[in-house]
């Protein structure tokens, strides 16, 4: 477990990745919706995409700690398990304290009805507009998904290079288009509508971690014959 920790912290030497750019950038989106609010005002109120901005980001990040960060992390002695875990560990951390300070957040947000302005940039309808509990269950999943995506992804492209990085993606693609074309053909469209409508906010959230889980294995599986 010490290691575990120690690699976790070996990334956080790069704070400017971890902690600076993915809460700038966001709060740079959060304020050029608010002058656009402003600007121009609506009746129902602003909703806007621009959280979506951290979780990007940290998709990123993710694939930065398989790519750039990961042959000095290997020439430092860490076993390629231990890195990968320890990385595990480093997202499980941001997604608990990441997901906190959405929380509170979008706590402020509806206090001051919108920030004044009738914003809604923290409170995610549905999914992330429930509880504070459910509010801070949901980003935290999400930010674990997209990291552990991320750094699925910068595996690839560490042992197969930038083709193999397009086959992946195009593979997962192609998997979607099969989907639809399957359930457009046996004309299921109404029992996938059900099934969703059917589905809770707590519900998703709990197929969105068994999917981060998939992804972490997956990452897992492929670190262990990486190359550096």
């Amino acid at each position: 477990m010490k290691t575990l920790v120690n690699v976790a912290r070996y990334h956080m030497v790069d704070r400017v990745t971890y902690l600076a750019l993915p809460w700038g950038i966001m709060i740079f989106s959060f304020l050029v919706n608010l002058a656009i609010a402003a600007l121009v005002p609506a009746p129902g109120g602003w909703y806007t995409a621009g959280l979506l901005t951290i979780y990007v980001f940290l998709l990123i990040s993710g694939a930065y700690t398989m790519t750039r960060s990961l042959p000095f992390g290997l020439m430092l002695g860490v076993s390629r398990r231990s890195y990968y875990l320890g990385t595990a560990l480093l997202v499980a951390a941001l997604g608990v304290v990441y997901g906190l300070g959405l929380t509170a957040l979008q706590v402020v947000e509806r206090a001051t009805g919108g920030w004044g302005l009738s914003v809604h940039f923290f409170g995610v309808p549905w999914i992330m507009d429930g509880p504070w509990y459910q509010t801070w269950l949901a980003s935290f999943v999400l930010l674990a998904l997209f990291f552990l995506y991320g750094m699925w992804c910068g595996l690839v492209f560490r042992r197969w290079g930038t083709p193999g990085l397009v086959a992946f993606i195009a593979a997962q693609v192609l998997v979607v288009l099969v989907a639809v074309v399957a359930v457009s053909m046996t004309h299921s469209w109404s029992a996938v509508e059900q099934f969703f409508d059917a589905l809770t906010a707590l519900a998703v959230t709990g197929v969105l971690a068994a999917l981060a889980v998939v992804l972490g294995l997956g990452g897992f599986a492929s670190m262990r014959r990486v190359t550096v």
